[in-house]
């Protein structure tokens, strides 16, 4: 059976943030998170749900151009699979825990790895908070996203696809799922 996807793209658009995806009813539901996710069960982060995507996005590396929606450079920052804890919850679908405002789920990813948490915020119903869990992969007082800047597909930074789109080299990539 085929595990669920998730990726993480770095995107510097207005403003440089992490778009978070899970696949979820055929679809990768996603949040914004400005600061980027962490290792840190300390640290909660804030991820605004923004519109579902279409699971061939997953993989998109590349520079949205200029007058479309969140122009700017985007690379995948990290990418893997995830599985739902169902076991506090026996019987609910990942989608029926989104529903309900909590998801728990385990990454496995080339950077994100263990245990995390969704959790709606009360009376706001597209903010949400990415809470790493404590386990063996939680690294207290690290922040992740200042240890890698780059790509997990093709080693590029967002300053090597301003660069390359500039110079007229740019070179969508798409890992082929």
């Amino acid at each position: 059976m085929k595990q669920p996807v998730f990726n993480v793209q770095k995107h510097q658009a207005s403003r440089l943030h992490y778009d978070f995806r899970l696949e979820i009813g055929g679809v990768l539901k996603s949040w914004a998170i400005p600061k980027g996710p962490s290792l840190d069960p300390a640290m909660k982060r804030l991820a605004v749900q923004v519109d579902d995507h279409d699971l061939d996005y997953a993989d998109f590396e590349g520079v949205i151009e200029e007058g479309q929606y969140g122009a700017g450079p985007v690379l995948v920052w990290d990418t893997g699979w995830f599985e739902p804890l169902r076991a506090a919850r026996a019987g609910q679908t990942a989608e029926s825990m989104l529903r309900a405002g909590k998801l728990d789920f385990i990454l496995h990813g080339q950077r994100l790895k263990g245990r995390f948490s969704l959790v709606q915020m009360k009376g706001k119903p597209r903010q949400w908070l990415l809470v790493k869990q404590r386990d063996n992969e939680a690294r207290p007082g690290h922040d992740i996203t200042e240890e890698y800047q780059t790509s997990v597909l093709t080693g590029r930074s967002i300053e090597d696809l301003e660069r390359e789109s500039t110079a007229g080299t740019l070179k969508t990539y798409r890992c082929g799922r």
